[in-house]
């Protein structure tokens, strides 16, 4: 199952690096920005989580809240959380049920061979829960994620 734009998102996302579970309606009222990375402490994705922590007061005068998931443990998700002071939550995806759900996991050809991995997908969800735009793959510019989705904002109101 791959979400579209216009897809409700579920429910049930996660338990976050603390383990608090993650709902959707958490956020009723408010844009949420969900992204997926591939890997903690890598440098694309810490290059992504810091465009979003850099611009988080930013996003949430604009009405977003921001939740980060990779197939991570949440140990893993508390110390990159620690290490960049990382001011949302963090979704540890162990087993990658919310990363299949949206689509966001599949075949991936790293220097020629073919793995199974998270694509890195972002999706700007509205108020009501429904998927109002999708970034994925090398639609996501990691050093400028924020800017992105800033720029969208003013496009989607």
């Amino acid at each position: 199952m791959i979400m579209t734009i216009g897809d409700k998102a579920p429910e049930i996302l996660g338990k976050d690096e603390q383990g608090r579970d993650i709902r959707l309606s958490d956020y009723k009222g408010r844009k949420l920005v969900l992204y997926f990375y591939p890997k903690d402490n890598t440098s694309g994705c810490t290059a992504e989580a810091c465009s979003l922590r850099d611009h988080y007061s930013e996003l949430q005068g604009r009405g977003y809240e921001v939740v980060g998931v990779s197939k991570d443990s949440a140990a893993s998700h508390v110390k990159f959380k620690e290490k960049f002071q990382l001011p949302f939550p963090l979704i540890a995806d162990i087993n990658h049920e919310l990363l299949e759900a949206m689509g966001a996991w599949g075949e991936k050809n790293m220097y020629g061979k073919k793995t199974m991995g998270t694509i890195r997908t972002t999706f700007i969800i509205n108020e009501e829960g429904i998927i109002e735009k999708i970034f994925a793959g090398k639609q996501v510019k990691t050093k400028e994620h924020a800017e992105q989705i800033l720029d969208n904002h003013e496009t989607v109101l």
